[in-house]
């Protein structure tokens, strides 16, 4: 997909993505191992939203065997971005720095977090990023 929709994958949306994400294609199947482990969900409803994925074009699905392979159509970069500018625009007026401070705010930050934070700004007053 050269160019993706801005639609907004609701929340058991995002679940499967992660997994497909990780994976890069996956059967129903194993997309349904992977999400039981944190939470309880039929078979019947991954297969179900993974088909209505389909449908919206957020998932490429491979019939040409018994077993159906789901590969994601939309990427999980351009993913965070469209929530990220959503969340900016809609929670923080506009102020990429409010929500940035307000996440640090309510974070306990381990000290690796807090160099790779360091590291990141250094390189983007650099212009390096």
């Amino acid at each position: 997909m050269n160019s993706e929709k801005k639609y907004h994958p609701t929340e058991s949306e995002l679940e499967i993505l992660q997994v497909l994400w990780e994976k890069g294609e996956a059967t129903v199947r194993e997309v349904h191992e992977v999400l039981e482990q944190t939470r309880d969900i039929g078979y019947t409803t991954t297969l179900k939203t993974m088909q209505i994925m389909n449908d919206k074009g957020l998932l490429e699905r491979n019939t040409s065997s018994r077993t159906h392979i789901y590969r994601p159509l939309i990427t999980r970069k351009n993913t965070q971005k469209q929530f990220l500018n959503k969340m900016i625009d809609g929670l923080f007026r506009g102020s990429a720095s409010r929500m940035v401070i307000g996440a640090l705010d309510e974070s306990n930050l381990s000290e690796a977090e807090l160099r790779e934070i360091q590291d990141y700004l250094k390189q983007f007053e650099n212009g390096e990023q």
